[in-house]
C-alpha cells in the first residue's frame, strides 16, 4: 500500500464484494474518487474468489453479506485467513450475523460514504 498526502485512500487496493448493480456502481465511483483502486465489484462468490486469487495485494474489502441466495461469510472467511480486513455494508442487522464475523466493522445500507472512508482509514491503520 503507498499512500501519499493527496486523496485519502490513494494507493489503497479495495475489494468490492456486491450484487446490487446500482450500490456496486456507487461503490466504485464513491472509492475511485477518493483515490483507491477498486477491484471488481464483484456480484457473486465465486466472481470474489477468482479476485481475491487473481490480486495478492489487496488492502481491505467492503462486501455485502447478502448476494442474491448467497452469503459472503466464504469469501470473508478467505480474506480474514490473508490478514485483509472486512468492512460489511449491508441491512443485515447485528443478530444475523454469525459468531466469526459478529465482530467485523459494519455499515448499514444506505452507506454514507463519509463513514465508509473513515472505517476503511481506521481498518488500514490498525
Amino acid at each position: 500500500m503507498i499512500r501519499t498526502n493527496g486523496k485519502p485512500l490513494e494507493g489503497l487496493q479495495i475489494l468490492v464484494v456486491e450484487d446490487e448493480y446500482l450500490i456496486a456502481m456507487d461503490m466504485d465511483v464513491t472509492l475511485t474518487g477518493l483515490g483507491a483502486q477498486v477491484v471488481g465489484p464483484a456480484p457473486s462468490i465465486e466472481t470474489a474468489l477468482i479476485a481475491i486469487a487473481n490480486d495478492r495485494q489487496l488492502d481491505v474489502a467492503v462486501m455485502d453479506i447478502n448476494l442474491g441466495e448467497e452469503r459472503s461469510y466464504p469469501v470473508a472467511e478467505v480474506l480474514a485467513e490473508r490478514g485483509v480486513p472486512v468492512i460489511f455494508v449491508t441491512g443485515y442487522d447485528d443478530l444475523v450475523v454469525p459468531d466469526p464475523f459478529a465482530s467485523f466493522p459494519r455499515l448499514n445500507k444506505p452507506f454514507n460514504p463519509n463513514a465508509l472512508k473513515a472505517l476503511i482509514l481506521e481498518s488500514v491503520d490498525d
